[in-house]
């Protein structure tokens, strides 16, 4: 099984941005150009790590480990949902937007929440090193 770290491999994706970004420019953009590859891509390349691990076919170690490869055990009546889920979650969307496209085009929504719970996107959120903590959830009082 390959097992890598989200973070670590985060360094080289920055690195291969801001030397192609300075390679552009002419001149090293320095540190700012890192802090921007954060905020346009640290979200996506996240999510797309987390699909990975989901998938089995890679174990990142900051993500659940009983999620590993949760994709190959589960929903295998509901393939064509799951995918069309998966991709609206890749490209950044929310579990509400999820709902709501499955609302506006009459898709049955129990098996949609189902996904969506097993998926549990909102506990898959890691604070890039330049972020602070992950924020934690309101609770009601």
């Amino acid at each position: 099984m390959v097992m890598k770290s989200v973070h670590r491999e985060c360094i080289e994706e920055e690195n291969k941005y801001k030397w192609l970004e300075s390679e552009k420019a002419g001149y090293d953009l320095g540190e700012g150009c890192v802090y921007r590859w954060v905020k346009d891509h640290w979200t996506g390349y996240l999510r797309a790590r987390w699909v990975e691990h989901l998938q089995g076919k890679c174990f990142w170690i900051e993500l659940s480990g009983h999620d590993f490869g949760l994709l190959t055990r589960a929903f295998h009546n509901h393939a064509e949902l799951l995918d069309t889920i998966l991709n609206q979650l890749k490209t950044g969307a929310e579990n509400l937007d999820v709902i709501s496209w499955a609302i506006a085009n009459n898709i049955p929504i129990g098996p949609v929440y189902e996904i969506l719970e097993a998926l549990d996107v909102n506990s898959q959120r890691l604070s890039h090193r330049f972020e602070g903590p992950p924020r934690s959830s309101i609770s009601a009082a």
